[in-house]
Parts: structure tokens; sequence; C-alpha cells
């Protein structure tokens, strides 16, 4: 044998270092796991209860904003009709359609209305139902506003 078969050999080279392009096929997995699990919280997100009564809420704001602009006549029986479709949809049907004059009013007394207490809230539902009395709705408006702002229960009736 001979000693300089050491020099003969070719010079040692080390491998190319791996790359990260293209991935394992579990980091495929774990990012489509990601990304079905994001579309999936925006999709929960976007249609959830929360979601709706936001909706509900941004629609029923903007009806009492046309409201503001009718004439002062027109005003108490638009804000009535417009706040008992909202107590329906946002409270459920069961525990509002039932209710009217006094019972209506604590109803919305207690969900936020505070500023429909006393005379105040008769003379409410008398310009809104007709008959003679003060249509200023000095206080109405802003008290439609906050029974609209209330957050309701999250468990609505049907």
């Amino acid at each position: 044998m001979n000693a300089d078969w050491l020099t003969q050999l070719a010079p040692a080279r080390a491998p190319a270092p791996p790359s990260w392009w293209p991935p394992a096929v579990g980091w495929w997995i774990l990012g489509g796991l990601i990304l079905a699990l994001a579309a999936a919280s925006i999709l929960w997100w976007r249609f959830s209860a929360g979601a709706h009564r936001r909706r509900v809420c941004r629609a029923a704001i903007a009806e009492l904003n046309r409201i503001r602009s009718l004439d002062e006549a027109d005003r108490a029986p638009a804000i009535q009709r417009l706040m008992r479709r909202y107590a329906i949809t946002a409270y459920g049907a069961t525990a509002v359609a039932n209710l009217s004059g006094e019972a209506w009013l604590r109803f919305v007394q207690a969900h936020g209305g505070a500023g429909f207490g006393g005379t105040n809230g008769n003379r409410f539902l008398a310009a809104a139902f007709g008959k003679a009395a003060s249509t200023s709705d000095t206080d109405w408006s802003p008290a439609a506003e906050a029974f609209i702002r209330h957050r309701p229960p999250k468990a609505r009736a049907t």
C-alpha cells in the first residue's frame, strides 16, 4: 500500500445547508390550520349576537337622526314606532308586544329610557297617539337614544 494515498483523496466538502423552502408537510398543515382559525374567528365575530346588536343599534340611531328632522307633530309618533320596533328586535316579541301605556313606559324606563318617566312619558304617549298634548320633544329624542344605546341582555326571547 502506498503511503501517500491520503493526498490522492478529494478535499472534504460539507453538504449544502438545508433550505427553508419548500417547508415540510407539517408546516403546510399548521399554516392551513391558522388560516382556517382566523377565517372562522372573523366570521364568528361578524355574525355573532353582539354584531347583530351593534347593527340594529346603528340602524336605530340613524333612523332616530332622520326622525329629528321631521315636523314637530310627526316626531312623537315616529319615535314611538322606532322604539317599539327596536324593543321587539332587541328584547323579543314575547317581552314587548303586549306592553302598552304605563306598562310600556315602565319597560322603557327600566331599559335605559329614564327620560320617559313621570309626566314627560305621559305627554309623550299622548302626543304619539294623536291626543291633544304638548308635542315638544326636547327630552324625547335624547331619552329615545338612551333607550336604544342601552345594552339589552345577551339571550333574546323570540
